[in-house]
């Protein structure tokens, strides 16, 4: 059973307009380059400079990466991964 990663609308254009894409990887930074992988561009609109950009925040089963190991988060099986683009409003 590989991980799900649950897609925000802004970057389904570039996943064929799938809202979750199943892949298998042992961490959320090869979690991403399977994702380049499979739908060419999404990289550089999750990441620069081989970090997360401060406007995208990613979720392992609802724990933020920022407060665990980051792009080295593991990932096991049946893991949901959430890519969730800040939005700003007023």
């Amino acid at each position: 059973m590989p991980v799900t990663v649950r897609i925000p609308t802004p970057l389904r254009s570039l996943t064929g307009g799938a809202d979750t894409v199943q892949l298998d990887a042992a961490s959320v930074g090869a979690l991403i380059d399977a994702l380049e992988a499979k739908h060419a561009g999404i990289k550089a609109r999750i990441c620069k400079d081989g970090q997360v950009q401060r406007f995208v925040n990613i979720y392992v089963n609802q724990e933020d990466i920022r407060f665990t190991d980051n792009l080295d988060t593991t990932t096991s099986d049946g893991d949901e991964v959430s890519i969730v683009p800040a939005i700003a409003g007023g």
